[in-house]
Order: C-alpha cells, then structure tokens, then sequence
C-alpha cells in the first residue's frame, strides 16, 4: 500500500471523523453563542450566561434596531458606516484584480527585457510590511510627490468624500504584490500552444485576455477576489488612517472599535454589531466557496 493510499484511509477511518466533529462542535460553540446572545435581551445578557437561553429562552431584535438605526451615540448606528465599507471594499478588490490580471499576463506570456527582474521585485514586495508604506502614502496624499525639487505629482485636496479615493488607492497597491504572484503563477501555467493558436487566428492580445486566459483562471481570481474582500473588509489600520474615524467615510471596523473602546453600559450591543459585520463576507465566501476550492486545489493532482 502505496503512504498517500495509508494517509487517505486513515483521514476517511471513523476515528478520523469523530474528532472532526469535535473539533468543529469546540471551533463553532463560542460563535453559537456569540449568535444567540445577540438576539437575547439586554437585562438577560447581562445578567445570565448565553447557555441559560435553553432554560428561558426569550428572542428580540431590539440590540440589531440600536447598533443598526440608533439615534444614540452608544447605540452604534452602523447602518452608514455599512454602506461605507461596501463602498470602500468593492472597488479595493475590483480595481487590484483588474490591474493584477494585466500585469500577470504581461509577465507571463509577453518577453521583454528585464521581466524576471520585475517579477522577482513584485514578488519580494510581499515581504514589506504594510506599516511601512502608510508614512509614504500620507505623505503623496498631503503633499504630492517631489523629484529633485520637480512637482511631479499635485497633493490630493479631494474633501471628505476623497477619503474614499485614498482608501481605494492604499488597498490596491498593497494587494497589488500578492494578486500579481498568485495570478502569474496560474497564467504561467497555460498551455502555449493556445495562445500560439489564438495569435495564428488574429487575436490581439485583449482578445487573448478576455476570451482564453481569463476564463481559465477563472478560479484563481476568485480565490484571490475572496481573500482581498475579505482583508479590506475586516481592515482596520487602513480604514481609519485614511478614511478617518467619521460616519461619511470610516468602515465598519473603526465603529465596532470605537464600541469595544467605549466605557459605557451599552456593550450588549456588540454581540449584534459582531454579526452585522460578518453577514456579507459570509455570504460572498459561500456564493464563491467552489471557486475558491478549485483555486486551492489547482495543480495539485495531475491525470
């Protein structure tokens, strides 16, 4: 018996199951209970444990009402701050994935001089932790940029609502270094003799993107869709460096903080405001979950 047929007997053995399932039951408990806190009422999560809801069990969604639509300032009012981070999060994974798949191809299928040294600068870039970049950033944003004295580039003077431009710009340039390597690493992978067909046929190299590469990658742009959405959605350090800390601009994540930090009575509202934020991502990684596996999977069993 072959060591990958002893390991796929041992993952599929009944033992192997039953500690799946307690690990999934000890995984999942605390945010079962997180859930049904958020629906309990305020004299109730104060004063009782979420595991005596069985005993008692009341339901209301008076806490979602307050962190969604309270006129309060501790009541969260997060509807707007809602709307902000979707605002904020599909163009942040839009724009890196459209920028990305035309550098990837560049890359990998058209030779010019010095593209391995560009690939192998983009893949180092990774490695840069994101803090480093945001004095830089602030800094093009306030200033602009200046070569030798030169004004190259303007500051940015685009009011409140530009706040959204900066935050835009900052996601996609740090996201820029992985979506290139994870996109290029795919598209290397395509079979030349389709794009040496496509260029026999006449296409151009748009054609080739749209109509041949695109499609067959189509796995590893949504893998890589997933994970930009769902690390522009739970950002915080860019969010509020950027977008501020206001209900015109800031994401979601600046308010919850915000809540957490708040000295108050009103921390109940947390457990809502929690679930408020984990709704969308949830259902965007469970419309795309088959993507994302095959993403995963790609190339790592042949036949």
């Amino acid at each position: 018996m072959s060591a990958a047929s002893r390991v796929r007997k041992t993952l599929t053995s009944r033992t192997a199951s039953l500690v799946a399932v307690v690990i999934a039951l000890l995984w999942t408990t605390p945010s079962f209970g997180l859930l049904l806190s958020s629906f309990r009422p305020e004299d109730d999560i104060k004063s009782t444990g979420w595991w005596t809801f069985f005993g008692n069990p009341q339901l209301t969604l008076e806490n979602y009402q307050q962190v969604l639509f309270g006129t309060s300032s501790s009541s969260g009012q997060l509807a707007s701050f809602l709307v902000n981070s979707i605002v904020i999060t599909i163009p942040s994974v839009l724009f890196p994935l459209a920028i990305a798949s035309f550098a990837a191809y560049a890359l990998a299928w058209l030779p010019f001089k010095g593209r391995d040294w560009i690939y192998i600068g983009i893949f180092a870039l990774q490695v840069v932790p994101l803090q480093m970049a945001l004095v830089p950033l602030l800094s093009f944003f306030s200033q602009g940029v200046e070569v030798f004295g030169l004004q190259v580039l303007p500051a940015w003077e685009l009011g409140e609502t530009g706040r959204f431009v900066q935050v835009w710009v900052a996601h996609t340039c740090f996201a820029l270094p992985l979506g290139v390597f994870l996109l290029h690493n795919f598209m290397s992978e395509l079979p030349g003799e389709l794009m040496e067909a496509a260029r026999v046929d006449g296409a151009t190299h748009g054609q080739i993107i749209r109509r041949v590469v695109l499609p067959l990658v189509a796995p590893a742009l949504a893998t890589f869709a997933i994970f930009q959405f769902l690390w522009v959605w739970n950002d915080l350090l860019v969010g509020l460096i950027f977008a501020g800390g206001t209900a015109e601009s800031a994401p979601m994540t600046v308010r919850l903080a915000q809540m957490a930090g708040t000295k108050g009575n009103e921390w109940q509202r947390l457990t809502s405001g929690a679930f408020v934020s984990v709704i969308i991502p949830l259902v965007v990684f469970l419309s795309m979950q088959r993507y994302f596996v095959r993403g995963l999977l790609a190339g790592s069993v042949k036949g």
